[in-house]
């Protein structure tokens, strides 16, 4: 069975893109872009391993929704990518979480 990464963001690059170009990783992904989004995939799907969050919320937003997540799910990581690697940043950023923490062990699945 593939781990599960719940990747959220505001651009779509986030949800589209990141998965496509990370094909090759044995990784079921899932994405959200607000609130009601993120509870729904909380809720519907345990396996969830982490969470991964693009840099493009604002910090009111992604201050909520790590709370949000940490009050519904405390056994899962959260991943906040840096704004300075621009969002051409994001795909790099996942793969190391994944390869280097999700795929080798670090972070149950």
């Amino acid at each position: 069975m593939q781990p599960v990464v719940l990747l959220v963001g505001k651009l779509p690059n986030v949800i589209g893109a990141v998965p496509r170009q990370l094909d090759h990783l044995p990784i079921q992904w899932l994405g959200a872009h607000d609130h009601g989004e993120v509870i729904r995939q909380l809720d519907t799907e345990p396996r969830i391993c982490c969470v991964i969050m693009g840099a493009s919320m604002g910090d009111d937003m992604r201050g909520d929704l790590i709370g949000l997540i940490a009050t519904r799910r405390p056994d899962l990581c959260i991943h906040l990518k840096d704004r300075a690697s621009g969002p051409d940043g994001m795909v790099g950023f996942v793969e190391q979480i994944v390869e280097n923490l999700v795929l080798r062990g670090k972070i149950p699945a």
